[in-house]
């Protein structure tokens, strides 16, 4: 009896009764159009015109349902009490485009006028079956209302007449099963999702995905930079304590701008994370950070002696590729800190040209082999980001017994904006 009475089969029953309760505005408002053509005095009382009630309201249904609201409302029944598999997911949000508002229309036409049918069954048959099963207690009253035509009147019929009345119930349980079924079948097909709303879902993972990733390569090349660089300055220190304390304190002191600075950039990191409301709900975060004014702090407190050189004014690259390009020398400088020699300085070149800023970074090799981290190596991987999402190019590699990183990030020249 579990398909029948079980848990997700009286749910599916709900559901229709839910349904039929839907369909009476259009049923009353189709027995007023019959009504208007019909001479008989008893309207409601004949089956021809329920039934032609029936067929003018599921269109009128059809047509209310096409506003796109109609569909979250549909799917939050339909999960709720449909019993769906985990695995046929249904759309979210409203019906946006034509093919969407058409399914859901048929989703709900679907759904009042099997409702419709099945309330009616058993708003029906219910008390028909129960009076059926009573027959035999009925009968054996002498009053003239309860005693049955002599076609009936027999012991046979009076003993069976249970059994009749239980089969109806039977079949009005098998029948809502059935029309619970067919409505669970469907819904993965009129209400999941259409191919617009799978690309628009794509495109939300998609910047969602972009944002993530953003946040992670900042925390990346602000904080393991500040880490690398406390870690190294610190050791040394140690190494040196008792005999060169001069060493030590530019070390400490180092160690507190590293540390200064990175507080100041994780601050900004958390305020990308934590927007006001009124930056807008799923807005991607305002981009901020340093940039390369803030070039001279950080080479002077890195770590490693840099030999910095520029060509250009900085002052006329955007904000965005300045920052981009101030996490760039920051993370290869983390590298150096990690995996490079320390006989001779890194250099650094900055060149700004017309539409283009270039960043040429080289340290000494350490001849050693490099120290694989669990779940490093992403600071290369990040700098490629960074420069492909400006529409520039990065790459790093061995030239001339160094380790050398270039970056090439492109601008838009005055000229070219007022354009």
């Amino acid at each position: 009896m579990t398909p029948l009475l079980g848990r997700r089969a009286r749910q599916r029953w709900l559901h229709l009764i839910i349904g039929g309760a839907l369909l009476m505005p259009y049923f009353l408002v189709g027995m007023v159009f019959v009504g208007l053509y019909r001479s008989e005095g008893d309207v409601f009382g004949s089956p021809v015109n329920q039934l032609t009630a029936f067929a003018y309201a599921l269109p009128m249904a059809a047509v209310t349902a096409l506003v796109p609201l109609a569909r979250p409302l549909s799917v939050s029944a339909a999960r709720a009490l449909c019993g769906l598999p985990p695995d046929r997911p249904l759309a979210d949000g409203p019906a946006r485009t034509r093919q969407a508002r058409v399914r859901s229309s048929a989703w709900f036409t679907l759904h009042v006028g099997l409702g419709g049918v099945i309330s009616g069954m058993t708003l029906s048959l219910v008390p028909f079956a129960v009076a059926v099963i009573g027959l035999p207690f009925l009968t054996a009253r002498d009053s003239p209302v309860l005693r049955l035509p002599a076609a009936l009147d027999r012991t046979w019929v009076l003993a069976l007449a249970p059994f009749a009345g239980l089969a109806m119930l039977v079949a009005l349980a098998g029948c809502a099963a059935a029309a619970g079924a067919l409505l669970a079948n469907r819904a993965p097909v009129l209400l999941g999702p259409t191919p617009d709303d799978r690309l628009a879902a794509a495109e939300r993972r998609a910047a969602e995905l972009a944002v993530r990733n953003r946040l992670a390569r900042e925390l990346h090349d602000s904080v393991g930079h500040a880490l690398s660089a406390v870690t190294l300055q610190a050791g040394a220190a140690r190494r040196v304590l008792d005999s060169d304390p001069d060493f030590v304190r530019d070390a400490l002191t180092a160690i507190e701008e590293t540390t200064r600075r990175t507080v100041g950039e994780l601050d900004t990191v958390l305020g990308m994370l934590r927007r006001d409301d009124h930056d807008g709900a799923g807005a991607p975060p305002a981009p901020s950070g340093p940039g390369l004014d803030a070039l001279d702090g950080l080479l002077a407190h890195c770590g490693l002696p840099v030999a910095h050189t520029a060509d250009g004014d900085p002052r006329t690259v955007p904000a965005a590729v300045s920052r981009e390009a101030y996490r760039i020398v920051q993370e290869g400088l983390s590298n150096a800190l990690r995996h490079g020699g320390r006989g001779e300085p890194v250099r650094l070149r900055i060149t700004v040209r017309a539409g283009e800023l270039e960043t040429v970074l080289d340290s000494p090799l350490s001849g050693r082999p490099p120290v694989v981290r669990p779940g490093g190596g992403r600071g290369l991987r990040g700098i490629t980001e960074r420069a492909v999402l400006l529409g520039g190019r990065a790459e790093a590699g061995e030239h001339e017994g160094r380790w050398r990183l270039t970056a090439r990030l492109p601008f838009p020249t005055p000229a070219q904006e007022q354009r």
